[in-house]
């Protein structure tokens, strides 16, 4: 049925259903951010930064690969882990940790402390969308299903605790204390990295308890981001 389409409709439907998760996870932020909204031109320019870190991380993971390949054998159990955590969540959240700290960290619209969030979700959302692209193209409707639910959310919980963290080290650098700054930057970056790397691995592994898990903490993920994010933006602060 699909295929009887022009196939200028069909690229439009695989986008649509590739890019709507993320909008719609950016709008629900973006409501949340009852106070002072980001001006449009900040949270565009974010998104086409994650869509940046994406490209760099591709460079980035397949080099990294490639080192990973020559010491250890993709038939070693500890590939899988050693892979999801060192490789895709270092690089990946490392990529947008960097592009979020140099374009926000001095930016005066970052004077609340719920921008951090914004800021870190529209990002990574960014960042997620093109990576839904090519994976949709690539592999139908079914993916754009299954990355909608997990993959697009994912993404956004894993920023949500980076923007968390990151506000926080706005607000001791604004209050003059440089070691907790510093403690709340690393805490951004490496929290991320372990939730990205824990998810990636569960899911990589595919046995019977490594999908319990994933289930299990995809489950705990979200329920917490949710009252999170409620929880920040009801509570929201200068910094």
């Amino acid at each position: 049925m699909l295929y009887s389409l022009p196939l200028v409709a069909i690229v439009i439907i695989y986008l649509l259903a590739a890019l709507l998760p993320a909008l719609f996870l950016m709008r629900y932020i973006y409501k949340k951010d009852t106070i002072e909204k980001e001006p449009p031109g900040l949270l565009t320019g974010l998104v086409f930064l994650g869509v940046a870190a994406a490209l760099v991380a591709v460079v980035l993971e397949t080099l990294g690969q490639g080192v990973l390949n020559a010491f250890v054998s993709e038939d070693d159990p500890a590939y899988t882990i050693i892979f999801a955590f060192l490789i895709v969540a270092v690089v990946e959240e490392g990529a947008k940790f960097l592009f979020l700290r140099w374009r926000t960290w001095r930016d005066p619209n970052f004077n609340y402390r719920f921008d951090g969030i914004v800021y870190a979700v529209f990002l990574s959302l960014g960042f997620a969308a093109f990576e839904n692209i090519s994976y949709v193209m690539g592999y139908g409707l079914t993916a754009a299903l299954y990355r909608a639910l997990l993959a697009i959310p994912a993404h956004m919980g894993f920023a949500v605790f980076m923007g968390l963290f990151y506000s926080r080290a706005k607000l001791c650098s604004d209050v003059g204390n440089p070691a907790k700054r510093r403690l709340n930057l690393w805490a951004a970056f490496l929290i991320a990295v372990v939730l990205h790397g824990f998810y990636d691995a569960c899911a990589m592994m595919g046995t019977i308890l490594s999908t319990l898990l994933f289930t299990a903490f995809v489950i705990a993920m979200y329920i917490i981001v949710i009252r999170l994010v409620k929880k920040e933006s009801k509570s929201d602060e200068p910094v």
